[in-house]
């Protein structure tokens, strides 16, 4: 559910898109906030600028989050962005452990005002395969680093 408090900071990650824009950069905006509504940190898209294909916000406040905050922290937060986070961002802000996303434009919605945005080519992949050789660096990792 989408409280008004959560509304407010989602129109501050709208304005976040549209600074961008005023930059020259993609119209991509998040910011991070605490168990206690503050801005913990927030940023806009600068693949262009930053020639840099993972310079998405929500990925970068992932990261940010993942370097800078205790678990039980980073899992109180909630991230407010523009546009529903894409797939490599979704797979960050999982692995980050926040705890909320709350965003604006859904995926259909943007292919909708931009079509290119839903326009990404799928790349071909192939297997599993070699398992017996794939599996000794997997077990031999994890046997060292699991309780």
């Amino acid at each position: 559910m989408i409280t008004t408090a959560d509304q407010t900071l989602l129109r501050r990650a709208i304005g976040l898109a549209a600074a961008a824009v005023d930059q020259g950069d993609a119209p991509y905006g998040s910011l991070l906030a605490g168990p206690d509504g503050s801005v913990l940190i927030e940023a806009h898209n600068t693949v262009r600028r930053d020639n840099d294909i993972a310079a998405h916000p929500e990925l970068k406040l992932a990261r940010w989050a993942a370097r800078e905050l205790d678990p039980e922290t980073a899992a109180a937060t909630t991230m407010y962005t523009s546009c529903q986070p894409c797939g490599m961002c979704t797979g960050g802000i999982v692995r980050s452990g926040l705890g909320r996303v709350v965003y604006a434009l859904s995926t259909e919605q943007l292919v909708e005002l931009n079509p290119q945005s839903g326009a990404w080519p799928t790349v071909p992949q192939d297997g599993p395969a070699l398992f017996e050789q794939a599996r000794t660096p997997i077990e031999t990792y994890y046997a060292s680093h699991l309780p």
